[in-house]
């Protein structure tokens, strides 16, 4: 089993960049507004449990830690964390921790750290990113080179914020982005599927189902495409994600919710 989503966390879903392109509605989306203001606060803190098919596997954190300055820009401190329990880890340890900066008015990043523990693979990576020049600088294990990069280009766990800021999320709709991971640029769509109400131990729900087609592997061990499940509101949290893995699947289920209200259905 690998892991990486993160992320999807990659969280809830996973999705959207390079300029965002809405294929049924032709033309850029961008964010209504700043991406903190009115979908996620600093403070904000998601914590979802692993599991893989019937086995507990771990837990996963997404949070938005705190508000910084970067080049005169305001941006957002994402952390993303996943770590495998004490039966995955007798053959497979993850102790993954992501961050990313994410510009507050313009909704990209510009600097990511990825820390990446699973199994006998440990990676440093650090990207900067030149949103303005489309270049990106990668250092993966002090190695360092540069690399060109789409326009409003996301990481792995910026992308999961950027999507929840989108004006609408169309049930039938389709979206391209492009995600900057491990030195390569990806193309990722994201399709609405639908509507669907989900229970949890946190109560019932009414969520947009949304399907990442995802040609890499992210931030919750998927080995390909991911289905997330937000909340129909303009908070648009995830709380669930489902992906499949080299053998069976994998889902994360939302736990505990700190900094943010989470309004279950009566």
């Amino acid at each position: 089993m690998k892991s990486s989503l993160s992320p999807f966390l990659s969280a809830f879903l996973t999705v959207l960049a390079i300029g965002l392109f809405l294929f049924l509605a032709p033309r850029l989306a961008v964010p209504s507004h700043d991406p903190s203001s009115g979908h996620f606060q600093v403070g904000e803190r998601l914590t979802y449990a692993l599991s893989w098919g019937i086995i507990s596997a771990g837990n996963a954190v997404l949070e938005v830690a705190e508000r910084q300055t970067m080049a005169g820009r305001p941006v957002v401190k994402l952390v993303h964390t996943a770590r495998s329990n004490e039966f995955i880890s007798a053959f497979y340890p993850v102790n993954n921790r992501v961050e990313s900066l994410l510009d507050e008015e313009a909704g990209y990043p510009h600097h990511l750290l990825f820390k990446r523990r699973e199994g006998r693979r440990k990676n440093d990576i650090e990207v900067r990113f030149d949103q303005a020049a489309h270049r990106a600088t990668v250092t993966k294990d002090g190695n360092t080179e540069t690399m060109e990069v789409p326009p409003r280009v996301q990481d792995t766990l910026s992308v999961l914020y950027f999507c929840r800021t989108l004006p609408t999320l169309a049930v039938g709709s389709s979206t391209i982005i492009y995600v900057n991971h491990d030195k390569k640029n990806y193309r990722l769509e994201l399709k609405i599927e639908g509507t669907e109400r989900i229970k949890s131990s946190l109560g019932e729900f009414d969520t947009l189902r949304i399907l990442a087609i995802m040609p890499f592997k992210g931030l919750f061990l998927n080995e390909g495409n991911i289905r997330v499940w937000v909340t129909n509101d303009a908070a648009r949290i995830p709380v669930l994600m489902k992906a499949k893995v080299l053998i069976g699947s994998i889902s994360a289920t939302l736990t505990k919710v700190e900094g943010v209200t989470l309004t279950a259905h009566p």
